[in-house]
């Protein structure tokens, strides 16, 4: 999932610096059970079964629950 911020100025104690101006940022997260090295090793890969993949929904539950986050999608 990935989310971004139009302006700095709207995260919370952040200070307005003239010399930056005013900018944004993106910010990107992955999720992965525990075992999911498998698929990246160098030696010995092998696929993830679909059952050990996280899906979207669970992404979104996991989100709201643990960081009490509102889930829009576009």
């Amino acid at each position: 999932m990935s989310f971004g911020i139009a302006e700095y100025l709207d995260v919370p104690g952040a200070e307005y610096d003239p010399s930056i101006g005013i900018i944004g940022f993106e910010t990107a997260v992955s999720l992965s059970r525990p075992g999911f090295r498998v698929k990246e090793r160098r030696i010995m890969k092998r696929k993830i079964p679909q059952k050990h993949r996280i899906t979207k929904e669970e992404a979104k539950e996991f989100v709201k629950n643990k960081y009490s986050i509102k889930v829009e999608e576009e």
